[in-house]
């Protein structure tokens, strides 16, 4: 064999093999049972204490054992989460990670509390999920088999958006993604909250809504709500 061809023998075998770690790293890549978005508010009504409530919530729901558990029952025993925050401007604070073990999970709520607040006046909740949609969902690092939009907040959209919630809800839907809704029952709209989030929120496979009786409850609602989603393919139906 001449010095050519034992070169080209050599090349094939390293395209070979990297071909074939790059097409293992990618299945394993696709390995996880859900893509979760955590969409905040962080509109005018919601105070700093407020604010942290919200944050503990999420992050000791992380931190809770069960939640661990439902995590890493799944078939590929893994989710993606991300956390962004919205009012008439939306963040992604936390970006994407992959949830794969109770480190991970520990390491998520620790980024959910250190997240630096992106607040602002209005709620605009037509817009968050805009942005949901065209700058968080397209960078999710792998396919997964189920995408959940979970959205708390404690008020009706009032910043009279181009695009109202309910196209922007259904042009999400279409595309496969549920939308969970966790309205938190406090302040001048709390009595008609969760029949708004019901009519103009949730949608998708499954979708349900998760109240929360006031802020100091958000904890709760919210520990509730991972575990039916982690756990379930097809969750409790919409205002279950």
């Amino acid at each position: 064999m001449s010095a050519a061809t034992r070169l080209l023998v050599a090349t094939a075998l390293i395209v070979s093999v990297i071909s074939a770690w790059a097409s293992a790293a990618d299945a394993q890549a696709e390995k996880a049972d859900l893509a979760l978005v955590l969409a905040v508010d962080v509109s005018g009504s919601v105070t700093q204490e407020r604010f942290a409530l919200q944050m503990e919530g999420i992050a000791r729901a992380f931190e809770d054992p069960a939640v661990q558990a439902a995590i890493l029952a799944g078939p590929h025993r893994a989710i993606f989460a991300t956390l962004v925050e919205w009012s008439d401007r939306t963040a992604e604070v936390v970006p994407w990670r992959l949830i794969a073990s109770a480190d991970d999970a520990r390491a998520f709520a620790t980024s959910v509390r250190h997240a630096p607040r992106a607040d602002d006046q209005f709620t605009c909740m037509a817009a968050a999920l805009n942005v949901i949609s065209g700058k968080v969902l397209p960078f999710l690092p792998a396919p997964t088999q189920r995408t959940i939009v979970d959205v708390s907040g404690d008020g009706h959209d009032n910043c009279n958006p181009a695009t109202n919630v309910d196209t922007v809800r259904d042009a999400l839907v279409a595309n496969g993604v549920t939308i969970n809704g966790l309205p938190i029952l406090e302040g001048d709209e709390a009595k008609t909250l969760e029949s708004w989030y019901r009519d103009h929120v949730v949608g998708g496979p499954g979708a349900f809504l998760a109240p929360a009786l006031g802020f100091t409850d958000f904890g709760r609602a919210m520990r509730r709500k991972f575990l039916v989603e982690i756990s379930s393919a097809h969750p409790a139906p919409v205002g279950g």
